[in-house]
């Protein structure tokens, strides 16, 4: 299948059928058993025609792929603790926290089960922004601090591969990961 375009094209109309059909399928996933949910579904809630989410997402797993990367967008900065430590350590608790809940594993699920890569990609390029943030204010500061691939992989691969394969990292061990990042930098 072909990779579908990464976000709304340009305009009203799409915009706002992006919208409805988001808050339609996340209202289903709320009410409903997952399994139980369908696009003509969707579209029914959403006042759109399934024709609609076919043409534009292809199947399910597309959309609620799409609903996820959407809800894993931070919709704020990382809190400034006044060290890029500190910074780092509250983000990655919060992360890891957010991540191991039911509906984080549920939206990582499914942005794991759409074809593609452009799900997966997005969400890594979320993490990449904010720990640049965290970055760029310790750098302010003239502080040491791990590139953001060692951060990707000594803190975000491993609170990620336990989430989906063991059980969660506690809050101690998320504090290890970012020491373990800051010893390689």
């Amino acid at each position: 299948m072909a990779e579908r375009e990464a976000g709304p094209r340009p305009g009203g109309r799409s915009a706002r059928v992006q919208a409805s059909v988001h808050r339609a399928a996340r209202d289903l996933l709320a009410r409903m058993d997952r399994a139980a949910v369908t696009i003509p579904l969707i579209a029914a809630e959403a006042g759109v025609t399934p024709s609609t989410i076919y043409r534009r997402w292809g199947e399910l797993n597309e959309l609620l792929a799409d609903v996820a990367v959407e809800r894993l967008r931070p919709d704020m900065v990382p809190v400034e603790t006044g060290s890029g430590r500190g910074d780092l350590l509250a983000w990655a608790e919060q992360y890891a926290e957010e991540m191991s809940s039911g509906i984080g594993r549920e939206m990582i699920r499914d942005v794991l089960a759409a074809e593609g890569e452009t799900g997966p990609r997005r969400c890594c390029s979320y993490a990449r922004q904010q720990i640049a943030v965290i970055a760029e204010r310790a750098a302010a500061r003239g502080e040491a601090f791990p590139d953001i691939d060692t951060v990707l992989d000594r803190v975000i691969a491993p609170i990620l591969f336990r989430i989906l394969f063991d059980e969660a990292l506690a809050t101690e061990r998320v504090g290890g990961l970012v020491e373990n990042a800051f010893t390689a930098a």
